[in-house]
C-alpha cells in the first residue's frame, strides 16, 4: 500500500545551514494496517506523514502509494491525489470556528462540484458514523473539545479515503477523550482503512490493535 524507499529529506535553513530531517528511511505499510510512529518532537515523524500525503517531496528516494509514484507529482496532481486518497486528522483540528458542523465537514467536497444529493449522502454517512448528527447545525466554536475532534474526524472521512493520517491527534485532549479517540481509530481500522498515527502519547504505545510501532529518532528508524 505504502512504501518509502531510501528516503532522504533535507531542509535548507540558509546557505550554511542544511538540516537532515530524514536519513535513508525505508518503510513498508500494508493495506489495512494501523501504524504508530513514535518519537520526540523534531524526530521526523511529521515529515514522514507529509511525504506520504504528497505535501512535500523527498530530497532523494521514492514514495509509492497504492502503486503510484507520488514523490515527484506536480502540485495539481498531488492535490488530486490527497483529495481522493488521504484523510487528515490534525492536532489542532483545523476547523473554521464560525462555520457549522456540517459546513466544516463538507469543505473537502467543495472543489469536486458534486450533485447536492451526493453531498447530502456523504454528509449523512459520516454524521451518523461519528454520532454528531444532532449537532450538525451548531457553530463549531460552541462545541466541546471532544465534539470538535469528532467533527475533524468526520471531515477526514467525508471522501471515504483509503488512508487516514493523524499527526499528534491527542495532544490537546485529556486521557478520557484520548481513549475515546483510540476507540474511533479501532472502528476505522475494522472498516479496512490504512491508518498512520504520529504521536509521543504513551497511550498509543503497545496498543494491541497496532500492526507496527516504529520509533523515529533524529530522522532514523530505530531497529
Amino acid at each position: 500500500m505504502i512504501e518509502l524507499k531510501n528516503i532522504i529529506k533535507k531542509y535548507e535553513i540558509n546557505k550554511n545551514n542544511i538540516v537532515t530531517a530524514l536519513d535513508d528511511i525505508n518503510l513498508i505499510i500494508n493495506e489495512g494496517e494501523l501504524v504508530v510512529l513514535k518519537g520526540s518532537s523534531g524526530s521526523g515523524k511529521s515529515t514522514i506523514l507529509s511525504l506520504i500525503a504528497a505535501l512535500s517531496k523527498p530530497t532523494s528516494g521514492e514514495v509509492i502509494v497504492d502503486t503510484k509514484r507520488i514523490s515527484k507529482l506536480p502540485d495539481n496532481f498531488a492535490s488530486d491525489f490527497r483529495r481522493d486518497n488521504i484523510g487528515f486528522i490534525f492536532q489542532k483540528y483545523n476547523l473554521i470556528n464560525t462555520l457549522s458542523v456540517k459546513e466544516n465537514i463538507m469543505l473537502p467536497l467543495v472543489p469536486m462540484n458534486l450533485h447536492v444529493d451526493i453531498v447530502e449522502e456523504k454528509l449523512k454517512r459520516v454524521l451518523e458514523m461519528f454520532h454528531i448528527a444532532h449537532k450538525k447545525d451548531m457553530i463549531v466554536k460552541n462545541l466541546s473539545g471532544g465534539e470538535q475532534q469528532r467533527v475533524a474526524i468526520a471531515r477526514a472521512n467525508i471522501n471515504n479515503p483509503k488512508i487516514i493520517i493523524a499527526d499528534e491527534p491527542t495532544a490537546n485532549l485529556d486521557e478520557k477523550l484520548s481513549l475515546h479517540f483510540i476507540e474511533i481509530i479501532k472502528e476505522l481500522k475494522a472498516q479496512g482503512k490504512t491508518i498512520i498515527i504520529a504521536t509521543h502519547d504513551p497511550l498509543f504505545f503497545g496498543l494491541h490493535v497496532a500492526d507496527k510501532e516504529i520509533e523515529i529518532h533524529q530522522g532514523i528508524i530505530l531497529k
